[in-house]
This record gives C-alpha cells, structure tokens and sequence, in this order.
C-alpha cells in the first residue's frame, strides 16, 4: 500500500525590491512505500524545483539584509541630525521594551543610537541599536520614543516663539527711543 503526503512550500517572490509575499504554493509529492523505514522518497525534479527556490529565497535574503544595514545607517545619521539640537538622550518608557530584557527601571537613547538600560538590580547595559542583532529592539524603541520628538519639536518651537515676541517687542521700544534720541541730538 502506497502513502502519498503532500509537501507544500512557498515560493517567495520579490515584487520590484519591496516586501515578499507568498506566492503559488510549490507542491513536492512524497512517497512511502507500506513498511518503509527510511526517510521519504522525492523525485530528483521536486527535489530541484525546491533547491532553486531556497536558493532565490536565499539571495532575496542576503539583498534585502544589505538594502536594511544601508537605511538603519541614514535612520542613524537623521536620529543624529535631529536630536543634536533638541535634547542629549530621549526617554524610552521600559514598558515599550520587549519583556525578555527584565526589570528595566529606566532607559534612554542617545543620538548615536545607543541605548543605555538601567535594571532594578542597578546592573547598566548599553546596546547599539544599528547593530543587526539589536533591530527588533530598534523597531520597538523608535515606536515609542517617535511620538515623543513632535512633543520636543513643538516645546522647542515655542520656545524661539517666545523669545521672538520679547525680542519683537524690546526692539520695537528701542527703535521709538533710538528715534527719539537721535531726533533730540540733531
């Protein structure tokens, strides 16, 4: 008596370098004959058809590693660009930090990309975030620190706001006096 099992793999495909999306579906028949105690039996075509895909699979994998490190580098040198000017470290709320780093009390990144963690047990550990084995880390720290730079931005922009109303208002009362006077001593 013959079992046949369907294998189903998917063939991944990149649409124009942007995100893979599975495709039709690569169907590998596998036989076992009745009895049978080795492995399952494919035929060398199957076996193929499935290698060529790994292998595209494969290259996707090593351009689109390559295209990340590229936009990790210039997210890195705009954090920089950005928080020069703003603030020296942002906050980063320990709840937005993935549970399996433990009890973090506080943290906080720094314009370079590097997160500097406080734990309960007074332990410190700094984790560069442009590093590939800290990009998920990097993902989550970047959603909760993002919304707090349109709270930096706009603290500062009120700030130049205010100092440009002083500086409006003091200088229009100069000018008056500076007419005056010059009036008074021609």
């Amino acid at each position: 008596m013959r079992h046949t099992a369907l294998l189903v793999i998917y063939h991944l495909e990149a649409k124009q370098g942007k995100t893979q999306m599975p495709q039709k579906p690569l169907q590998i028949s596998v036989k076992k004959e009745s009895g049978q105690t080795g492995p399952p039996q494919i035929s060398r075509q199957e076996l193929l058809a499935s290698i060529r895909s790994l292998q595209d699979d494969v290259g996707q994998i090593s351009e689109l590693a390559s295209e990340e490190k590229q936009v990790v580098a210039v997210f890195f040198e705009s954090l920089l660009k950005l928080m020069q000017p703003l603030a020296k470290t942002m906050p980063v709320s320990p709840v937005a930090l993935p549970e399996e780093m433990g009890n973090v009390v506080q943290a906080n990144i720094d314009p370079t990309g590097h997160l500097v963690i406080l734990y309960q047990d007074g332990q410190v550990d700094l984790k560069n975030l442009s590093e590939e084995a800290h990009r998920d880390l990097m993902i989550s720290v970047m959603i909760d620190v993002m919304p707090k730079f349109k709270q930096l931005t706009s603290a500062h922009r009120r700030k130049i706001e205010k100092r440009i109303d002083f500086l409006s208002s003091v200088t229009k009362e100069l000018q008056k006096i500076s007419k005056a006077f010059s009036t008074a001593t021609t």
